[in-house]
């Protein structure tokens, strides 16, 4: 098994361009809202998502895809995240050990509901993409719908095209013709203990609850046109 550091390369605005890549960008605010949704509540370490475990899968991914296209093609591990006012030293341990790992981390303060990391995930794949070493794209999100029109366009280029989350949440992506959807918890390893999930097909005989996917309260703050 190659080593993640051996395969991963650094991301900075000034950087050169690296070799033909098959590149994940990890949206960590919406995958955490969807982690919280299915567990009713803020994850324990038992149900946070292991990143090497989720490395170890884009590094074979990368290498079918090598041998599909007989090119070699690395993968490139970037995880997009929020960083709330007086909240670094809480999210410092994580953003190190991701790092250690072998992804790179693109961080932003957030102030509002209008500094979300979505356009910094766009940008980064449009980046990739404009170099001409984009060989491959997976999206870590939740439901990933707001990436679904851009994600469209690249499949249509025939880039492989894979949107990993939630199956609750994304099933634009699970029915797609020409998108391939992976269910987070279908990458081994990646939970230590399995998700309490609850689904609307088979829901036990005494019914279940079904959480909020946020604060009711959250309205008050969502500017947003529907």
């Amino acid at each position: 098994m190659t080593d993640l550091h051996e395969i991963t390369h650094p991301y900075t605005p000034g950087a050169e361009h690296g070799p033909e890549s098959l590149l994940l960008v990890w949206d960590a605010p919406n995958l955490d809202m969807g982690l919280g949704a299915i567990l009713g509540g803020r994850p324990t370490a038992a149900y946070r998502p292991r990143f090497d475990a989720v490395g170890r899968w884009l590094i074979q991914r990368a290498q079918d895809l090598s041998a599909d296209t007989d090119t070699r093609i690395e993968p490139e591990a970037t995880v997009f995240t929020n960083v709330t006012p007086g909240g670094a030293d809480v999210i410092r341990p994580w953003v190190e050990a991701l790092r250690n790992v072998g992804f790179a981390v693109f961080a932003k303060p957030k102030t509002d509901e209008d500094s979300d990391v979505d356009p910094d995930m766009l940008a980064h794949i449009q980046r990739r993409r404009a170099e001409g070493v984009l060989r491959g794209i997976v999206v870590a999100s939740a439901d990933g719908q707001n990436f679904q029109d851009s994600l469209e366009e690249l499949a249509a280029e025939g880039l492989p095209v894979t949107v990993l989350g939630f199956h609750e949440h994304a099933s634009w992506a699970v029915a797609h013709e020409t998108i391939d959807f992976v269910d987070l918890e279908d990458i081994p390893g990646v939970f230590r203990e399995p998700l309490p999930r609850i689904s609307l097909d088979q829901l036990p005989e005494e019914g279940a609850w079904l959480q909020p996917f946020r604060p009711l309260t959250a309205l008050l703050h969502n500017t947003r046109q529907h």
